[in-house]
């Protein structure tokens, strides 16, 4: 008998060359690269590497091996001295007095670190530069908006940042920002060093601040003082250019074009609403730098009738002559947390205490990388913080 032919169905090209399954055994170590994550300080001054010496302690983990440093015409250099290719990196900057130097380390840093391949470029930056101009003033310009184009396009992915001036700058930038808050820490400081904080008030400086010190106040079940009135030139208070081209008397106006006057505005004598006779006082506020207007707040809440006041702010960068006009005021102490390196002035002024604010950053870096969720860290906290 003939024998059958068995017709077996063609090979497609695909399944005729299809490569080789690699053993379970050897994929731990082709994907190890791209599970990691690695900590670097964009910092070229050992006084703003404390902070980050901190976090990395917290985590279990080494600092990255890098080299910043300035040439001698002043330009900015950085090396990093290890691989980074697939994996997770985050960029420590605290921001000293010199500004425009820190933040050309960190925009290097995140640039250098986006040719080497790294996965994702985590900028994790307590105090946020230029936040304070984050409106339009006059014919001037937003340089926060600015500021963020600049780390979006240097190669930054996502940023850690602390206690913001204005909410609404996390708006400004491309990708997601996690906007910490460093509240929590500064109430415990209150409950824990403060004897007999019960007997306290909570004081907002000025209108503006009212809602951070009623959020203060109702967590810590105290009472409100604000004071108004303040002798400063407040942010308000400030020419924007509206009213530019100036009026002038003989001019040419459009028939039928009348536009209402307006009124000046005129600073009222300075009252404190509420009650701070035989309390302590504690002003609390987002910045203490010039401290011109704290010290006159003390002033006159000493004036009312406060025994102790307090001071307390998430970033003390106590600028110029600020140790020394909180030495010679009647400030008894002020509180600020190590977002911005300040022991220069601690020496000059033993008034200033810090809190430290690494267990919070640590553990934001550590849930941003096990892709956990950010809300624990959030917990309790209201929008007015």
């Amino acid at each position: 008998m003939p024998k059958k032919l068995l017709l077996l169905p063609p090979l497609s090209v695909s399944s005729a060359f299809r490569a080789p399954r690699a053993c379970p055994a050897s994929r731990p170590a082709m994907n190890a690269a791209r599970t990691g994550y690695r900590v670097f300080s964009a910092n070229s001054t050992a006084a703003c590497t404390e902070l980050a010496k901190r976090i990395t302690e917290r985590l279990g983990a080494e600092l990255g091996k890098s080299v910043v440093y300035q040439e001698t015409n002043g330009e900015t250099r950085v090396e990093i001295k290890e691989s980074v290719r697939g994996q997770d990196i985050f960029i420590i900057q605290t921001i000293p007095r010199d500004v425009n130097t820190a933040v050309m380390e960190l925009l290097i840093m995140a640039y250098a670190l986006k040719t080497a391949c790294a996965r994702n470029i985590i900028g994790v930056i307590p105090y946020f530069p230029y936040s304070k101009q984050s409106k339009m003033r006059k014919r001037g310009s937003i340089v926060c908006k600015l500021l963020a184009s600049m780390l979006a396009k240097a190669g930054l992915t996502h940023i850690i940042t602390m206690d913001l001036h204005q909410k609404e700058i996390q708006g400004f930038f491309s990708f997601p920002v996690d906007n910490l808050r460093g509240s929590p820490f500064l109430l415990q400081y209150i409950q824990e060093e403060i004897p007999n904080y019960r007997n306290a008030v909570i004081v907002a400086k000025s209108p503006d601040a009212a809602k951070r010190a009623q959020s203060y106040a109702e967590r810590l079940r105290l009472g409100l003082a604000v004071i108004h009135g303040e002798a400063q030139c407040a942010e308000l208070d400030m020419d924007d250019g509206r009213h530019s081209p100036p009026m002038v008397k003989n001019a040419t106006v459009h028939p039928g074009l009348e536009l209402p006057l307006m009124m000046a505005k005129e600073k009222p004598p300075i009252t404190v609403v509420g009650d701070v006779g035989g309390r302590i006082a504690i002003i609390v506020d987002d910045i203490i730098d010039d401290v011109e207007s704290f010290v006159a707040a003390a002033e006159i809440l000493k004036e009312r009738g406060a025994y102790k006041i307090y001071v307390m702010a998430t970033h003390g960068i106590l600028s110029a002559e600020a140790p020394r006009l909180i030495e010679e005021s009647s400030i008894d102490e002020v509180v600020v947390t190590n977002t911005v390196p300040h022991e220069v002035q601690k020496l000059q002024c033993p008034k200033i205490k810090t809190v430290d604010i690494s267990l919070i950053l640590s553990e934001a870096i550590r849930r941003i990388h096990n892709g956990e969720s950010m809300a624990y860290l959030f917990r309790n906290i209201t929008v007015d913080d």
